[in-house]
C-alpha cells in the first residue's frame, strides 16, 4: 500500500512552468533563457546590466557556475559574462529550456 502525501491530492507536480518569469539567478548551467526585465538596485546596476547585454527579448545561456556557486559564467549576444549571484538576481528571464 502507498503512502499519499498532500501533493499528489491536489495536484502539484515538482516542474516548474518555462513560462513564469523567473531570476537569472535561479537556472542551472546548461539552461537557456530570454531575458524579460532587469530590475535593480539601482539606476547604475541596471544601466550596467544593460550595457553588458542584458536587454529584454535578449537570450541567455548559463555556461558554467564557480564551485560555491558564486559568480556564474553566462553568455549573451556572443559575449561571455561573470556575474555574480547578486547581480544576477535583478535580471528576470522567461522561456527556460534545457
Amino acid at each position: 500500500m502507498r503512502a499519499v502525501d498532500e501533493t499528489d491530492e491536489i495536484g502539484v507536480t515538482d516542474e516548474v512552468d518555462a513560462a513564469a518569469p523567473r531570476s537569472l539567478a535561479d537556472l542551472d548551467p546548461g539552461a537557456r533563457a530570454a531575458v524579460t526585465e532587469v530590475l535593480g538596485q539601482g539606476p547604475a546596476v541596471v544601466r550596467r546590466l544593460h550595457d553588458l547585454g542584458f536587454t529584454p527579448g535578449a537570450v541567455v545561456e548559463v555556461v558554467r557556475r564557480a564551485p560555491l556557486r558564486d559568480p556564474v559564467l553566462y553568455r549573451v549576444k556572443d559575449y561571455e559574462v561573470c556575474l555574480r549571484r547578486t547581480e544576477a538576481a535583478c535580471v528576470r528571464v522567461t522561456g527556460v529550456e534545457r
